[in-house]
C-alpha cells in the first residue's frame, strides 16, 4: 500500500509527518520555490507523530460509527439520521495544536 507523498522528518528516533495548509510558507517553498514578495504566508506547519497506515485510522472511525449506530438502534448508517438529532456547532476548537 502506498503512503501519501507527505514530508517525513525524524527527531530523536521518532518520525513525524509535516502537515501544513497550501497558503503556508512550507507549502509555497515546496511547490513554488518560496513566498512571492506580493504574498503573505498564512497558517503554520505542524509535526504530527506518524501513526501507521491510514487503514488503522479508518478502522477506528468505522468502529466509532458502528458504536453510534448501536447506541441509537440503527441497523444501517442510513438510519442514523432518522434516529438521532444532529446539532450544528458554530464554534469548535481543535486543541491538538495548542502547544505548537
Amino acid at each position: 500500500m502506498k503512503r501519501a507523498a507527505v514530508p517525513v522528518v525524524e527527531e530523536n528516533g521518532e518520525k513525524f509527518m509535516l502537515f501544513y495548509g497550501m497558503s503556508s510558507e512550507s507549502a509555497m517553498t515546496r511547490h513554488v520555490g518560496g513566498v512571492a514578495k506580493y504574498r503573505a504566508a498564512e497558517g503554520k506547519t505542524v509535526k504530527l507523530p506518524l501513526r501507521g497506515p491510514v487503514e488503522n485510522t479508518a478502522r477506528d472511525i468505522l468502529g466509532g460509527l458502528r458504536s453510534a449506530c448501536t447506541y441509537v438502534g440503527a441497523s444501517r448508517l442510513k438510519e442514523l439520521t432518522k434516529r438521532t438529532t444532529f446539532i450544528r456547532v458554530q464554534e469548535q476548537e481543535n486543541r491538538v495544536f495548542n502547544s505548537l
